[in-house]
């Protein structure tokens, strides 16, 4: 198997300190945390940001503060998200990719998400792919059901997605794929055989799909975005204490964690040198 790459989801874009006060909020925490997950064993930070009342924004400057406080103590990979959450249009989503990261999320299709609707319409999926393609940035294939691969597939048919195609099944959402091993199966049985993939599982369901991909090969993501506590009714003090966790998991499972570099060969990522960070400008801390 591959060295298990551990992403880490810092920030995210829907709770804030009300659910925890463990959130990592200015440009300055997040990537404070972002580099505590890494020693801890993350090769990826996938990033989101907050203004100065701690609303998600997507904010050029803001990404580029907390990568570039990142780059000067590390090499981790930085992952853009292109749905920052809050009241961003379609026409916003993609301005992320302006950075020209090695990496951005890419959701992949239209799911009902609880009480509200997820839009991905094939339109709007084939020019984020496009822009992701002339940034050339790797589209992380989020994939919330079954469905949103036969999207992937048609859009790599087209010309518009790179091998290898990475995707991330994301489990246990209101609406979405349940997370659960059988369905881990299903979906990588589904995809192209020598394809990249990783779990997130939402909430209480981290820990079992992680526990269920890493023996199969897959990859990991876990962080304060996607779960805030660490086990039943105690709130995660950390990302890097939900890293540490999966780092141990690999070990007992005998699996080597990736590096940066490792990640960066799996994916087939260009570098960080080749990203646009370092031109933007600095924000607030």
């Amino acid at each position: 198997m591959d060295p298990l790459i551990i992403s880490v989801a810092v920030t995210g874009g829907e709770h804030g300190r009300e659910a925890t006060p463990h959130l990592p909020v200015t440009p300055a925490e997040i990537a404070e945390s972002a580099y505590e997950a890494h020693v801890a064993g993350a090769a990826v930070a996938h990033l989101h940001v907050r203004d100065d009342a701690e609303r998600p924004v997507h904010d050029l400057a803001r990404y580029a503060s907390v990568a570039n406080r990142l780059r000067e103590r590390c090499d981790m990979v930085v992952n853009l998200t292109t749905d920052p959450g809050g009241e961003t249009t379609d026409e916003e989503r993609p301005r992320s990719l302006d950075l020209e990261p090695e990496l951005a999320s890419f959701d992949a299709g239209t799911m009902s998400w609880g009480e509200r609707v997820m839009d991905g319409s094939l339109p709007f999926l084939r020019n984020l792919a496009t822009r992701m393609r002339d940034a050339d940035t790797k589209p992380e294939l989020e994939v919330f059901h079954d469905g949103m691969i036969g999207a992937c597939l048609q859009l790599a048919a087209e010309g518009l997605i790179a091998a290898p195609l990475y995707f991330q099944f994301v489990l246990g959402v209101p609406g979405g794929a349940p997370a659960t091993a059988a369905e881990i199966l299903h979906l990588r049985s589904l995809i192209p055989p020598d394809s990249p993939w990783s779990v997130a599982g939402i909430g209480r369901h981290s820990l079992v799909t992680a526990m269920a991909a890493i023996p199969l090969g897959g990859h990991v993501r876990v962080g304060l975005e996607d779960q805030i506590y660490y086990r039943r009714g105690e709130l995660a003090t950390s990302n890097a204490q939900l890293v540490a966790r999966i780092a141990r998991l690999a070990e007992e499972f005998g699996r080597p964690v990736a590096t940066p570099e490792d990640a960066r060969r799996i994916l087939g990522l260009k570098g960080a040198e080749r990203t646009g960070f370092a031109a933007a400008a600095v924000a607030p801390s």
